[in-house]
C-alpha cells in the first residue's frame, strides 16, 4: 500500500486514458503528459498503460508499506526519500516504511510517480484514470486526500531495473520550448486572413484558469479576428458562436479567449474551434506554467504524423535501452 500523508495541490491517479466513449460525452482523461507517464512506467518495468500518480505543481508526501521500486518523471519537484535527495527519471528502490516527499515544481507543472506493479485501483469503463468532473475512476473519483491508501499491483521483480535512468537527450526541456504546433480547422474559415495571422503571431499567456479541462490563454481580442456575418439559425449571437459541433481533444475553442481543450474537456458545444494542437505538443502545453507565453505554429497533418512517429521512436529507444 501507499499511504498519502500530504496530497499536494492536485494529485490524481491516471493511466493512458479512457478511450472509445467520446460519442457518449466521455473524454479520455488520463495523464496530461503522456510521454512522462509512459517513461515512468518503463523505468519500473510496468506496461505503459499502468496507473501512475499525476502531481500538479506541488507534489504529494507518502509512505510505502512494502518494499518496491519507484520512478518520478516530468516536472522537477526535488523528491526526497526520508529526507535524502532522490533523482528523477531514474528507477529507485524504496523500503517499507520509507517516506517520499516532494516540493513545489521549479520547472514544468506535472510530475508522474510510477511504482512497480502500478497503482491498482479498479477500472471504470476500461481505465483507472480519474475524471473528477463526474467523480469516476482513480481513487473514489477524486483528487487524493490525506489518509488515503492506494493498493499496489502484483509484479515479478522490479529490482532488476534499480539504478536505470534515461539519457539526457530524452529528458524534455520544460523551460524553453514555447512553440505549440497546431493543425488549423475545424472552423478557421470564420477567421479573416488578418485574423489568422494575428492568431498565429500573438504571444499568448497561460492564464490562471489552466487545468485538466482546458488551458485558457490571455492575449489579443479574438472577436476582431472573425469575419462579420449574420449568425445562422442555431448559432448564438456572439461572432465566435457556431452551430454546435464536436470538439476534438486539443482543439482551440474561441470563447472570450482561446481555450485549448485538454484531457478532461467537454466533447462538444457552440464555439468555433479554429485549430487543434497536435498530440505531441499537448504534453508541452500541459507542462507550461501559469503566465508563461506560448505561440502557435501552423503545421499540416503529415507534419503532425511525422512528429508523432518521432516521439514513438524516442519511447521505443528508451524501452529498448531498459531491456538490455
Amino acid at each position: 500500500m501507499i499511504q498519502i500523508l500530504e496530497p499536494g495541490l492536485s494529485t490524481t491517479v491516471q493511466d493512458s486514458g479512457r478511450y472509445g466513449n467520446y460519442h457518449i460525452g466521455m473524454p479520455p482523461s488520463g495523464a496530461m503528459d503522456q510521454y512522462a507517464h509512459k517513461v515512468a512506467n518503463y523505468l519500473v518495468g510496468n506496461d505503459e498503460d499502468a496507473a501512475t500518480l499525476e502531481m500538479t505543481y506541488a507534489g504529494a508526501d507518502m509512505e510505502f508499506t512494502e518494499d518496491t521500486v519507484v520512478a518520478i518523471t516530468g516536472a522537477a519537484m526535488s523528491p526526497k526519500l526520508d529526507g535524502d535527495s532522490m533523482p528523477q527519471w531514474t528507477a529507485v528502490q524504496v523500503e517499507a516504511g520509507t517516506v517520499l516527499s516532494c516540493e513545489f515544481a521549479t520547472e514544468g507543472v506535472r510530475s508522474y510517480l510510477a511504482v512497480a506493479g502500478g497503482i491498482d485501483v479498479s477500472k471504470i469503463m476500461g481505465s483507472r484514470s480519474t475524471y473528477t468532473l463526474i467523480g469516476i475512476g482513480g481513487h473514489e473519483g477524486r483528487e487524493l486526500e490525506e489518509g488515503d491508501e492506494l493498493p499496489i499491483g502484483d509484479t515479478d521483480d522490479g529490482t532488476t531495473l534499480v539504478g536505470s535512468q534515461i539519457d539526457d537527450e530524452y529528458v524534455p526541456d520544460y523551460a524553453n520550448d514555447n512553440t505549440i504546433r497546431v493543425v488549423m480547422g475545424l472552423c478557421d474559415y470564420r477567421l479573416t486572413d488578418e485574423g489568422k495571422d494575428r492568431f498565429l503571431g500573438t504571444e499568448w499567456k497561460v492564464s490562471d484558469e489552466a487545468n485538466r479541462v482546458g488551458y485558457r490563454l490571455d492575449g489579443e481580442d479574438i472577436e476582431s479576428m472573425f469575419e462579420e456575418r449574420e449568425q445562422p439559425f442555431g448559432a448564438g449571437p456572439d461572432p465566435t458562436n457556431v452551430v454546435d459541433l464536436g470538439y476534438p481533444i486539443g482543439s482551440i475553442q474561441m470563447a472570450g479567449q482561446p481555450i485549448v481543450l485538454m484531457r478532461d474537456a467537454v466533447t462538444g458545444g457552440g464555439y468555433a474551434t479554429v485549430g487543434t494542437v497536435i498530440s505531441i505538443d499537448r504534453r508541452k502545453l500541459a507542462q507550461a506554467r501559469t503566465h508563461r507565453t506560448i505561440t502557435f505554429e501552423a503545421v499540416n497533418v503529415d507534419e503532425a504524423v511525422e512528429a508523432r512517429a518521432e516521439n514513438d521512436e524516442h519511447l521505443e529507444a528508451i524501452r529498448a535501452s531498459l531491456s538490455e
